[in-house]
């Protein structure tokens, strides 16, 4: 008996955790699509249609935040509670619908719409989930944070089901995407191009043989472990650092021929919502996670009961969608578990930020909130995919931002642009930056420079002259 039961618990578990980090990855709308799916295709998933708290389902009057879910367990942390969808007050966005239709902004295309365009003709349909799950695991530098044996364990598919959709997304633009790290972005990119000619060659052998050596400039070692001269070496290194590109995300992003607009308000319904105390202004703040759905899942007890008096062909079918129910259920309440602890932790450490502006922002990664709330980096990375937040000042911002570690430094950039009385150069800003004790290298500067649409010197300078000679 025991045995049995461990067997089929072990594919249980295997299950809870694919569904669960399938369900963390999408939004709100997304996540109310895939509920509504499930109860319109199982009979034992049942929607109660009451007011509750999705934490407790502990029955609410009012639309406001449950008495027992909501008590602040420190003196300094925030309250962070999961609400029903209709608890959300609408007038963080009246000015956005007293917008006409055609006034409101557009939302920019992101890197897996993007992408998924160019792979329409030549992806297989049963390929298509497996894609989009795998684009929206890249890190920000268009990686892989799962290898490729754990991603097709995660998704219930093959190794080489998982191999070539990989292999398609790195050859299309920008090349290079879903790779496991820079030296593979770069030979994947060169795979692309025609080896007709002799420096592709050398450039391949050098990326192969002498990756490090290559980040240092190492030349006269590399020269000498190929038995080339060195001026072949800086050719090889000059037409690689012309041509290809080691973090193939930020060409989409920011720093190539997709410029990221600095405060982008495209969100129009927030997955979370920050808010003061309305009892105390100067307490701490209050963090609503909405629920997908107004009122609560369960497995229908009509349905539990009825299974007892089916007969043998039925008891197996019913068995396995009160299995399924019970599993959804599970797996969504997890979710929410995982979204209040994470909500608890970057509020905690990012008020200054939510309260004051970009500038407050503290440098802070995923790998470093999945340690302290005891979860893998990639759950942090989907928890935080496709999700909004709105702010007390009314702003409305993607949750992926807590985790811009360039933002602060970016806005102190825009800052030292809009004072100067001439134009700086991207050493004379770094040097600034320096003396605040921000260590920044000049072609970082550029990077950020170009991040928020901001001309280099020589043309600002050329503007200002134009501006000059008008007035």
């Amino acid at each position: 008996m025991f045995q049995v039961q461990e067997q089929s618990q072990r594919p249980l578990t295997t299950a809870h955790l694919a569904q669960t980090m399938s369900l963390l990855l999408l939004s709100n709308m997304e996540l109310r699509d895939t509920v509504m799916a499930e109860l319109s295709s199982n009979p034992a998933l049942e929607l109660v249609e009451e007011t509750v708290c999705p934490n407790c389902q502990r029955r609410l009057n009012n639309t406001g935040p449950c008495p027992a879910c909501s008590i602040q367990r420190q003196e300094q942390d925030p309250i962070v509670f999961l609400s029903p969808r209709d608890s959300y007050r609408p007038s963080l966005s009246k000015n956005i619908e007293e917008q006409p239709p055609d006034q409101e902004p557009a939302a920019p295309e992101d890197l897996t719409t993007y992408v998924l365009q160019q792979l329409a003709s030549d992806l297989h349909p049963d390929d298509r989930r497996l894609a989009i799950y795998i684009l929206s695991s890249l890190d920000e530098d268009g990686f892989l944070q799962d290898p490729p044996a754990i991603i097709a364990r995660t998704t219930r598919t093959s190794f080489f089901q998982v191999e070539r959709v990989l292999k398609l997304i790195s050859q299309v633009d920008p090349p290079g995407l879903a790779t496991a790290g820079p030296k593979q972005a770069l030979l994947a990119q060169l795979d692309l191009l025609p080896e007709d000619n002799s420096i592709l060659l050398l450039a391949r052998q050098i990326i192969e043989r002498y990756f490090t050596e290559l980040g240092r400039r190492e030349i006269e070692k590399i020269a000498e472990g190929l038995e080339i001269s060195p001026s072949r070496v800086r050719q090889a290194a000059t037409f690689i650092h012309d041509n290809l590109n080691p973090y193939p995300g930020r060409a989409f992003w920011g720093s190539g021929r997709g410029p990221q607009g600095s405060n982008p308000n495209v969100y129009h319904t927030p997955d979370i919502l920050i808010s003061h105390n309305p009892s105390d202004a100067k307490g701490p703040l209050v963090v609503e996670i909405f629920s997908a759905v107004s009122g609560w899942l369960r497995v229908n007890p009509m349905f539990s009961k009825a299974l007892a008096r089916t007969n043998d062909d039925q008891t197996e079918e019913w068995s396995k969608y009160i299995e399924r129910a019970s599993l959804f259920v599970k797996c969504l309440q997890q979710r929410n578990n995982t979204m209040r602890r994470l909500l608890q932790t970057l509020v905690n450490k990012q008020s200054d930020f939510i309260l004051k502006g970009d500038r407050y922002l503290k440098p802070m990664t995923r790998a470093k909130i999945a340690d302290e709330i005891g979860v893998h980096e990639s759950t942090i990375s989907r928890a935080v995919a496709h999700k909004s937040i709105a702010l007390p000042d009314g702003r409305i911002i993607p949750l992926a931002r807590f985790f811009d570690r360039s933002l602060s430094v970016r806005d102190r950039i825009k800052e030292i642009v809009k004072s100067e009385k001439r134009p700086l150069t991207d050493d004379q800003i770094a040097d600034i930056l320096k003396a605040e004790g921000i260590k920044v290298a000049r072609r970082t500067v550029a990077k950020y420079r170009s991040i928020e649409n901001i001309l280099p010197a020589r043309l600002r300078h050329r503007n200002g002259a134009r501006n000059g000679e008008q007035v």
